[in-house]
């Protein structure tokens, strides 16, 4: 590898007065504001000067276009993007500066710091790291810290502080501890000139954005209409509105949603598939709304090979027909009253960050006058009053062409208003020309920028009392990038354990190691592809898919004693994980006293379940290893049985 290119010797310039300017609505929310971190910064020398605010600016973009780059091939998950550029002297091409790029492919994937250091080598050392989010470490350690300071890296500019409170500010302040200058756009840096970089990162992250803000998934609104305003014909029928390039768009965005959403309307009339059908990779869950469960019997949703489906319903409705339903493997949820509103609360719980809405225009109204009046937020200065759509983009394809129709749908019902100054006005609009279509979307309500108001040195300890989760009688865990993500069988956590053919192997995951060894000893040439398969998969999220998909397909393929020895199984993988790290040790023992339960609302077996029905073996399994290693339970006693 040749030698690092030099650093360009520019001096530290003083950032501007003026605050980064507000003039897209997207930028933050109402009653927000800055100011400059009161805590020591560490010295930057001389051999670590950094560039002009105008370079910062292009490639702190470029980190927030890198972070978007798993899109659509895994589940939406917190988008992080590294770059590590070193100022030349001999080109001002920022391009030309940068020597490694990494981005976070899904959760239980290594770290977007970690990637880009390696790709940078020693070109790192003296280098600056563009960073679109704080980095918010589901290791259970600082791996995205160690990677930065290990490198060498004297400087990183970061655009938006992570929005989830046990993360926020933690990697920052890390960073300073090891000498390190950090830059937070608003903050360090103030010019006017990152205003579009800013905005970048915000959208990279608006679903993880409005989830920690409000609670509920990003909800996208996503129709075809004519020129005239029609979604369909009087007749109902509407294949198709828009052309084959605009229906290609829809794949794409339906690859970056968790689920897509329709009424019992859509399901009838139009027997969608709903699978992004051209893309490889991430394919959401399908969400059927039905009050009444007024559906027919032999529907393209119905097959689960593909995707899978749930059916939220009202509670009690045809029963006979739910049971139909679950003979299918589509997965029925009932509620005491559905409604939008409940059923993102629902997705919420499921973990989802990103949902699409492609539904007709009643249920399209009723989820945008689903709004949540006066929720109370808190942020680090006090509490605010926020008024919280449920749906927060819209994208509207028009097709030049005009079908008429009195009777024919719009894209959205009744909302009951009768003047146009009671108008939803869209924010940040943008245009397209997609084949002979045309794309406008828009914001329904602007990106929250959640950045605090930063309090002195002095004061961080005391800032967050929610960052001492200690002390909750339950603790749940979920996703990776919960509090306690790393207990989760997707953290990125390898262990060494024996293979199919009893030889050693890092299997990259604990969900890994599961899913392969439901067809583990298996005489049969196609189950040791499966194996392999496994193996080779990209991350847990997609171990956890083919292993799940190939048992449903072909479960002669799965071992006959599984049902009784999946335990085990489990078992011996989690505490290879725990013995491997020290640091998941003591954080599985920090929980001491506490009851712990693995959060899924849709899992019954390793999950606690939606309302506390779920067997939770897998927090049982968690809790069990603690007490052997406090010593209060013999290492041999079964989970669920008495000691």
């Amino acid at each position: 590898m040749p030698p690092p290119p030099p650093l360009l010797g520019v001096a530290h310039a003083p950032a501007a007065a003026a605050s980064v300017s507000a003039s897209a609505s997207l930028l933050h929310l109402p009653l927000r504001a800055r100011r400059r971190h009161a805590a020591p910064r560490a010295a930057a020398s001389v051999s670590a000067s950094h560039p002009s605010h105008a370079h910062d600016a292009l490639l702190l973009r470029r980190a927030a276009d890198v972070a978007d780059r798993s899109a659509g091939l895994t589940s939406p998950h917190p988008n992080f993007g590294c770059v590590i550029a070193r100022p030349q002297l001999e080109t001002d091409s920022v391009d030309a500066w940068v020597v490694g790029e990494g981005f976070l492919y899904a959760q239980g994937t290594p770290c977007a710091e970690l990637l880009a250091a390696r790709e940078a080598g020693d070109h790192a050392r003296g280098a600056t790291a563009y960073l679109n989010l704080e980095p918010g470490d589901c290791y259970g350690d600082s791996t995205a810290v160690s990677s930065l300071v290990q490198a060498g890296i004297t400087r990183v500019v970061v655009g938006l502080r992570h929005p989830l409170k046990h993360l926020r500010g933690k990697a920052i302040q890390a960073l300073r501890s090891q000498g390190i200058q950090v830059d937070v756009v608003g903050e360090d840096l103030q010019s006017k000139i990152f205003q579009e970089a800013l905005k970048s990162c915000l959208v990279v992250n608006a679903p993880l954005l409005y989830r920690a803000a409000f609670r509920v998934p990003y909800s996208v609104l996503k129709y075809a209409m004519t020129a005239d305003g029609k979604i369909a014909a009087s007749s109902g029928h509407a294949s198709w509105v828009s052309g084959k390039a605009s229906r290609g768009r829809v794949f794409e965005l339906r690859g970056r949603s968790d689920a897509v959403i329709v009424g019992g309307n859509t399901v009838r009339l139009d027997d969608p598939r709903l699978t992004a059908r051209h893309v490889k990779g991430h394919v959401p869950v399908r969400i059927v709304m039905s009050q009444s469960l007024n559906l027919p019997e032999e529907r393209n949703l119905w097959n689960v090979n593909d995707a899978y489906t749930i059916v939220a319903t009202q509670r009690g409705a045809r029963r006979d027909f739910q049971k139909k339903l679950a003979m299918k493997g589509v997965e029925v949820v009932e509620f005491d009253m559905l409604n939008p509103r409940d059923l993102m609360s629902y997705c919420y719980d499921r973990g989802y960050l990103s949902v699409l809405w492609e539904c007709g225009g009643t249920l399209a109204a009723s989820a945008i006058s689903a709004s949540i009046i006066h929720k109370e937020h808190e942020y680090w200065h006090g509490t605010i009053v926020l008024g919280i759509q449920m749906l927060q983009k819209v994208y509207a394809f028009w097709a030049p062409k005009i079908i008429g129709g009195v009777n024919a749908p719009t894209p959205v019902g009744e909302l009951g208003m009768s003047q146009m100054t009671q108008a939803i006005d869209l924010i940040d609009v943008s245009y397209e020309q997609i084949g002979r279509d045309m794309l406008m979307s828009g914001f329904i309500q602007p990106i929250p920028d959640l950045s605090p108001v930063i309090p002195s040195a002095d004061e961080i300890p005391s800032v967050d009392p929610e960052l001492s989760p200690y002390e909750t009688r339950i603790i749940s865990f979920y996703k990776t990038w919960d509090v306690f993500g790393s207990f989760s069988n997707f953290s990125p956590h390898p262990i060494h354990m024996p293979d199919e053919n009893g030889q050693y192997f890092t299997w990259p995951t604990v969900e890994h190691y599961y899913q392969a060894h439901k067809f583990v000893g298996i005489d049969d040439p196609q189950a040791t592809d499966v194996v392999q398969e496994i193996k080779l998969a990209k991350s847990p999220e997609e171990a956890a898919r083919i292993g799940r998909t190939r048992q449903r397909e072909f479960p002669e393929l799965v071992r006959k004693d599984w049902e009784s020895e999946k335990i085990d199984v489990m078992y011996r993988a989690i505490k290879c994980k725990f013995s491997t790290y020290p640091h998941l040790t003591n954080m599985l023992l920090s929980t001491a006293g506490s009851v712990l339960v693995e959060a899924s609302p849709h899992d019954l077996f390793w999950g606690g379940g939606r309302e506390g029905e779920g067997l939770n073996y897998l927090g049982r399994l968690l809790m069990q290893l603690r007490s052997e290693i406090l010593g209060t339970l013999p290492a041999n006693v079964e989970v669920g049985k008495p000691a």
